[in-house]
This record gives C-alpha cells, structure tokens and sequence, in this order.
C-alpha cells in the first residue's frame, strides 16, 4: 500500500538568480558557465553588461515584488501558504530554500517556476535543480511538484494584453492603427526545442494576445543566443527581424517580450537598448511592453494554479487549442541531449546578447 502524502503547506518560487553588486557579477557568471569551456575573456565581456547597470540584476528585485503581490493575493483569499524562494545560481540557492522549509516544518510544496513556456531551460533543468537541492538536504528535504505551465491561461493572456495595450496607448490613433506586433522570447538550440513544446506554445500565446487586441498582423522572433554560432538555434532573430519590418515600411513597432516573466537584464539589454538603437537606426518609432511582472491578473494565475492542484479540481482553464500543460511531466519531458561538444545552456528568462555568450540574468 502507498503511503498517504502530507497535505501541501507551501510555495517555492524557483527562478535563476542574479547578481546583486559589482563583486557578485564574476562568482554568478562563474556559476552559470560551471562546467563548460568558456572563455574567461568572455566571462569579461559579459559582465560589461552588468556593469553597465551597476553591477545588479534587476531580477532578484523582480522575485522579490512579485512574492509580495502572491502573498497580498494569497491573504486576499484566505490561502494560507508560506512562500519560499529558490535560485539555481545565485542567492537565495534551492538547497538554501529546501533547508528553510525543512527547519519550519514544510514537507510538501508546490513549486512556481518564472517561466510560462516549456523547454529543458525552463523546466526540465529546474526540475533536476530541485532534485539535486533535495539531495543536498537529506532526510527530510520538503516534497516539491511543479504547478503546470500557465501560457495559455486566460490570466496570462488578459495580463500580457493589458501590458501590450498600455504601450499602445502611449501612440497617436494613426500610430496605434498601423503599429506592427513583434513578440520575442529567448532563443533555444534547435536540439532542444525538438523535444519540447516550446514554439507551439509561444505561436498559441502569441497568436492569443494578438486576437485579444484585434490584431491580425504580427511577428513572433527570438534573442539573446548564446553557444556557437555553428549550432544552429531559434530563429528569426529580433534585430533581423527589426530590419525586414523596415524593409517593409513599417515604421510603428511594439516589441512584447512574451516568453518573460520579469524586465530583467536581457529585456534591458537586448531591448531597451540594442533593439532601440538598431529601430533609431532604421527610422522605427519602438516601444517596448512591460512583461507581466506584478501585474494583478499574473498574480491571481498563481493563486488560481495554486487552488487548483489543491483541490484536485479537474477544471484547468486554457485558451487557444493546445488545451492546459500537464500537471506531472512525463519521463521524457523537455529532455535534452546536450551535443558533443560542450554548448552553453540558455534559459528562456536570462539574458545572452546576441552571439557566443553565456545565459545570464
């Protein structure tokens, strides 16, 4: 006979971390890369980024507003669960969080990752990142399972559509009429992505938002590769992208970073600037949606993941004509077969500029 579960009595929210001073940049880069051959010099490089915004990664921030608005929600509705925060490479570590709940008692809880969409980067990997944080632990290592992924929920959709709309506002009526639609999210090894759903579910949420806002004509491209240029990835590429609009005598452009959660260092980077000098450069007016973030509706999809795997309710709200992600991943889940020759492993939510860069956040 199997043994009856303890009752859920927690969240985990696991994200990738990011450095919070100037001294942090070289130790985190040093994390993300661990393992795989990758230059010193463009450790270097990378870290200029970072510099270039005072050493910090807006993302722990992020992590940190968006619990705050779980917790308002979660008290708001009478859910009484504590929340905890896990990073992969940087502080607070899962191993860090796991022990946390392991000394306040928690034995099983489930877990938010700060990805929408499904691939080895967003949800396999934190899945083994969590094992192995288990393991770290020992006897007594809360249970964690993973909420399903939210990137046709209604609430995702209203929140993205809302951010979108707000950019729209800010043009003149002509502006907004003619104003061209170029979601983006982070590029995957093509190696990857044939395991996953990940472009279907991007072209479906994509394609979701788009129809919310009455909108026919848009794009959907991809940034922030990283690992070698002879491996081929995701594309259209944004800045390619950027240019075949031009050439098309688009003038009007919003970009929505879609496959993000939070404006993080690759959306700063790769978007509000590169992508914004290279639109100066053609002539584009550009502006850019803020990501879902703390936005009400992203934080009442949370909850509402929540209550629905507590309840064991059979209703799990989608839209589009995927249907709802699976609750339990199955064993071949986003399984990656990394190649031969060491690549950097990318995360739909940090950053890579555009070339042979490591995944950062």
């Amino acid at each position: 006979m199997s043994q009856e579960l303890p009752p859920y009595d927690s969240l985990l929210l696991v994200s990738f971390g990011g450095p919070e001073k100037k001294e942090d940049v070289m130790p985190f880069l040093e994390n993300v890369v661990r393992g795989k051959p990758v230059p010193r010099e463009r450790l270097l490089e990378v870290a200029e980024h970072y510099y270039d915004f005072g050493g910090k990664s807006p993302i722990n921030d992020q992590n940190r507003d968006l619990i705050e608005a779980l917790q308002k929600e979660f008290a708001a509705h009478n859910l009484n669960l504590p929340i905890y925060w896990g990073n992969r490479n940087w502080a607070p570590y899962l191993s860090d969080a796991l022990e946390e709940m392991k000394k306040d008692g928690k034995k099983r809880a489930l877990a938010f990752f700060t990805s929408m969409f499904s691939c080895y980067s967003g949800c396999r990997q934190y899945r083994e990142n969590i094992q192995h944080a288990q393991e770290e632990v020992g006897d007594g290592a809360p249970i964690i399972e993973k909420l399903r992924m939210g990137f046709n929920h209604p609430l995702f959709i209203s929140a993205v559509t809302a951010q979108v709309q707000e950019a729209l506002d800010l043009l003149r009526p002509d502006q907004q009429e003619r104003a061209h639609l170029i979601f983006t999210a982070h590029s995957i090894p093509l190696g990857m992505s044939k395991n996953c759903a990940y472009e279907r579910q991007l072209n479906e949420s994509s394609k979701l938002v788009a129809q919310a806002l009455h909108r026919e004509d848009f794009t959907l491209c991809y940034q922030s590769r990283s690992g070698s240029p002879s491996q081929p990835w995701l594309e259209p590429d944004i800045i390619d992208v950027l240019n075949d609009v031009a050439a098309q005598g688009k003038d009007v452009v919003i970009i929505v970073p879609i496959g993000f959660v939070s404006d993080h260092m690759e959306v700063m980077q790769d978007l509000d600037v590169e992508c914004t000098e290279e639109a100066e450069e053609l002539g584009i007016k550009l502006l850019r949606a803020n990501t879902v973030s703390t936005h009400p509706d992203f934080a009442k999809m949370v909850r509402e993941l929540v209550v629905e795997r507590i309840s064991g309710s059979e209703e799990r709200p989608s839209l589009g004509t995927l249907g709802p992600s699976h609750n339990v991943c199955p064993a071949d889940c986003c399984r990656y077969d990394m190649p031969k020759r060491p690549e950097i492993s990318p995360s739909p939510n940090e950053n890579a500029s555009k070339g042979n860069r490591p995944a950062t956040s």
